[in-house]
């Protein structure tokens, strides 16, 4: 595997991220509804390339992080939300969901922020360990928050402190 580089996401990476998006989830990390195979977009209004960045390999697209302020009024600013980090199963166990939460701290940092928030689903044991070996603890637990496949999942409430 080449060096991994981390950038702001760009119109043209959409493809590239929707097939991750489709792929990288199952039932004990996202949201079946989510990763429909009709679906046919990654961008939204909300969530434009400016709230991603992207990690690339040798030119390729291999994971992305959204990162996005989490509260839209001036008492919540300096928290930003990580609302979703997926790597392409092709580029798993090779540290790239790391360096994406490095590239996430880091551009917490440059915006002055304060906190850095996620949600986790219970089931998500692999996910909670990165999050944890890069300095989130859990803030929180919502018990059955979800039904996925018929069965209650739990999220947890996981945070970072920048100061």
């Amino acid at each position: 595997m080449g060096e991994v580089t981390v950038r702001r996401a760009v119109e043209a990476d959409e493809s590239a991220l929707l097939a991750i998006e489709l792929t990288a989830w199952d039932a004990s990390s996202g949201f079946p509804s989510m990763t429909a195979p009709d679906r046919t977009t990654f961008f939204s209004e909300r969530s434009g390339p400016d709230a991603h960045l992207v990690a690339e390999v040798d030119g390729v697209v291999v994971g992305y992080v959204r990162l996005q302020d989490k509260y839209p009024f001036p008492e919540g600013a300096g928290v930003l939300s990580v609302n979703g980090l997926a790597v392409a199963n092709s580029a798993r166990g090779r540290g790239i969901g790391s360096i994406l939460l490095t590239a996430v701290s880091d551009e917490a940092k440059r915006r002055g922020a304060r906190k850095i928030t996620l949600f986790v689903h219970g089931t998500n044991t692999v996910a909670r360990r990165l999050y944890e070996r890069h300095g989130y603890v859990v803030e929180g637990t919502l018990p059955r928050e979800f039904v996925i496949d018929g069965q209650y999942v739990d999220t947890h409430v996981l945070a970072r402190h920048l100061d």
